[in-house]
């Protein structure tokens, strides 16, 4: 039964999900269900190779399952094919990666307004992207002068990590995902950081996944799961 067929409102909702990577060693993952409340925090625990990252590209549409149910923002991503699932990703989902992937020689504000190339509902949801851009920055503690004149290489770290997720907020996509994104902070700037982010995602009734190995992010956040409790793993080394 899908999330539609139930009732309920879920940014995002996974049933009957199998997936495997060829190779050696070869890696299976079974998801018999994960269902994440349209506006709701959650924070996704994992160690090292237990599957996080395989799981967030499933949801992202990057991977394919071999079997189930995927359904994002109220859409069935596994029936879509590649390009609509690209479009489809750009419109509605803003990552931010661990290792920030800013280009190195764009401005800061060239960086922040990069979806809205890329992503007509989030340029029409956005009509006034420079100054939508500056007012995140500035609302993250990114002066505008700084933004509007410095390259994402010059930035600092803490600078760098703002940039991202001004660039993941710009144009109101409904679900934002989090790949370890305090990972380089210590424990100061790594609340300094998620109290930004949540401030940001409240004020625009997202959904915020975030997935970290540290443990003590997780009472800031509306839900708790372990990926152990969510996903059977499984590798052949044969």
């Amino acid at each position: 039964m899908t999330a539609s067929e139930t009732g309920t409102e879920n940014a995002i909702y996974m049933s009957g999900v199998e997936f495997a990577w060829s190779g050696t060693p070869r890696f299976q993952m079974s998801i018999a269900e994960l269902a994440v409340p349209s506006g709701q925090t959650v924070f996704l625990l994992g160690e090292s190779g237990s599957g996080k990252s395989t799981l967030l590209s499933l949801i992202c549409g990057i991977n394919q399952p071999s079997d189930g149910w995927i359904e994002v923002a109220g859409q069935d991503i596994v029936i879509m094919k590649g390009a609509a699932r690209d479009r489809f990703r750009a419109e509605q989902i803003g990552v931010i990666f661990q290792m920030f992937n800013l280009l190195p020689y764009a401005t800061a504000l060239d960086n922040i307004l990069l979806p809205l190339r890329f992503a007509p509902e989030r340029r029409r949801r956005c009509p006034d992207g420079r100054g939508e851009a500056l007012r995140l920055a500035e609302a993250l503690g990114l002066p505008t002068a700084l933004v509007e004149r410095t390259q994402a290489a010059a930035l600092s770290t803490g600078q760098q990590q703002r940039v991202a997720v001004a660039r993941a907020l710009i144009g109101q996509p409904q679900i934002i995902i989090a790949d370890e994104p305090t990972s380089a902070l210590d424990a100061n700037a790594q609340t300094a950081f998620l109290d930004l982010l949540f401030e940001q995602v409240h004020q625009m009734g997202a959904t915020l996944l975030l997935v970290s190995h540290d443990i003590r992010l997780a009472e800031r956040f509306d839900r708790r799961l372990d990926i152990q409790d969510i996903a059977v793993v499984r590798r052949d080394t044969t």
